[in-house]
């Protein structure tokens, strides 16, 4: 007897259609055989499913079963074809009616006891199907959240295999699991400017930097507040579009970091890795490649601290998500591609010890170890950061003073009202923030005046500034003429974005 059952695997966060075959055939010696390129958790499949068949009450069919995963040559990997195999050898047996398997497609776990467990990247898969023929979807309980999220297909969560049967026999009336989708700003989970005193030079160049969607590099001794202004940085972001939030869900499902009972991410993520990092962590990758920390980091924040601390090939692997906001990972059988736009925030210190430069302690480092302290971070990663600021150590008086300080609600009022000019400006041309911007871009919305490009002119020769750091600056100058709702950029705007090289300026 052979029994079909529609099912479906990822690769990277694209999904690709899976038919499991099951043949079971009277004669000859029993064997339990799965085919189709299938991975070692895959193989395993077979004694959980006997286990879950005793376990749940149904008899394990002692014949010559081959389960085909097609396309054969795609390989397979995980466990999510536990249950559509078991489902499969039910149907084949006649347990279950074929005909109620057509509009059907299934994943999940089986635990030894027969109960379903989740799985990583439902989402992705529900949300991408391509099948006319396809109008439900069993997914276990855990998933139901974030599957209930996609409005063309009917969602079936089940905690058990028993409870799948009853569902395709038609024994108990299921209704379709639907998310309530709550998409309020989420402000209770990020600290506020508020707790941070003084440096008022760094918060604007953070609001200037979240209006425009712009990297930014914070340099100063330790201790002088970089760490608690980068983590603050995510509460004067604007609030998630629901188009972000998805995109946003999908990554993090296919990762399995999805909390239980939480279908929709609607906070822009804040990833903050160590330093101890290595290139596969935070760019993605492995045998079956898996998103990175620059992709779990889309649409939201990447900070990283002690930025001299990573190996310099760990940095290296930044260069093309900066300037494409994407990663491609190559491998023998896939390349797959992993969105990646994310506003990077890094922090250093001015040297080893970190007081170079302070007022109120010296130095000890020599200038040899200054100069391979900074070599550790490559010139065109330097040049891809628009925006490098100075944080000087708080003094006494800024400590102690007890005025309340700016909120956060208040610079992120100004950062929506800049962001709402900048959609409205590219509504035509596919980019949302001016850190997007192309050089067509910049010609037809960035007119400097003779003035501007004077002043631009002696940066370049005085600071010895490569192209890509021209242009960095015009599209800084932009997001200071946006916030300030200027149609045209002014002198003064390209001036403050002119500050912003600092690290030009001291050679660095």
């Amino acid at each position: 007897m052979l029994a079909r059952v529609q099912s479906a695997h990822l690769i990277g966060i694209e999904p690709y259609a899976v038919d499991v075959e099951v043949d079971i055939a009277q004669r000859g010696l029993p064997h339990f055989n799965i085919v189709g390129l299938p991975d070692t958790a895959v193989k395993e499949s077979r004694d959980r499913i006997k286990a879950a068949f005793k376990n749940s009450g149904f008899p394990f069919p002692i014949k010559q079963i081959t389960v085909n995963l097609a396309p054969a040559d795609l390989k397979k990997e995980g466990s999510s074809f536990d249950l559509p195999i078991a489902i499969g050898i039910l149907a084949a047996e006649g347990h279950i009616p074929q005909e109620s398997l057509k509009s059907f497609l299934i994943m999940g776990e089986l635990s030894l006891e027969g109960k379903v467990r989740g799985i990583k990247g439902a989402l992705c898969i529900v949300s991408n199907i391509k099948s006319d023929s396809i109008k439900k979807v069993i997914v276990p309980k855990e998933n139901a959240y974030e599957a209930g999220i996609v409005d063309n297909v009917e969602i079936y969560p089940v905690e058990s295999l028993a409870e799948a049967v009853e569902l395709l026999r038609g024994e108990r009336i299921f209704k379709p699991f639907k998310t309530e989708i709550d998409f309020s700003y989420e402000a209770d989970g990020y600290e506020d400017f508020a707790d941070v005193k003084g440096q008022f030079q760094a918060k604007r160049a953070l609001e200037i930097a979240a209006a425009g969607g712009h990297n930014v590099l914070m340099v100063g001794p330790p201790g002088s507040g970089k760490s608690m202004l980068a983590r603050r940085f995510a509460s004067i972001l604007p609030p998630m579009t629901i188009e972000e939030a998805i995109e946003t869900t999908k990554i993090h499902s296919v990762a399995g970091l999805i909390s239980d009972g939480k279908g929709l991410i609607t906070s822009r993520p804040f990833r903050s890795p160590h330093h101890s990092s290595s290139d596969v962590s935070l760019i993605g990758g492995g045998q079956i490649p898996k998103p990175g920390e620059v992709s779990l980091a889309h649409n939201g924040v990447l900070f990283l601290d002690e930025l001299p601390e990573f190996k310099r090939t760990v940095l290296e692997v930044l260069r093309q998500p900066l300037e494409d906001g994407f990663v491609t990972i190559a491998r023998s059988y896939a390349t797959v591609r992993f969105p990646a736009r994310f506003i990077l925030i890094g922090s250093l210190n001015p040297c080893p010890c970190g007081f170079w430069g302070d007022n109120s302690k010296p130095c000890t480092c020599t200038p040899q170890m200054i100069i391979r302290y900074r070599a550790r971070i490559s010139g065109p990663l330097l040049d891809r950061i628009d925006i490098h600021i100075e944080v000087p150590r708080v003094n006494y008086n800024e400590l102690k003073d007890e005025t309340p300080s700016e909120n956060s609600l208040k610079v992120r009022e100004r950062v929506v009202q800049a962001r709402d000019i900048q959609i409205r400006r590219f509504k035509s041309e596919g980019i949302f923030f001016n850190a997007h911007m192309k050089p067509k871009d910049m010609k037809k919305f960035c007119k400097l005046s003779e003035d501007c490009h004077s002043l631009l002119q002696t940066a370049m020769e005085k600071l010895g500034l490569s192209a890509r750091a021209y242009s960095k600056i015009i599209k800084v100058a932009r997001t200071i003429a946006d916030l300030e709702t200027s149609e045209v950029i002014k002198p003064s705007h390209i001036a403050e974005a002119i500050h912003y090289r600092s690290l030009e300026r001291q050679s660095f």
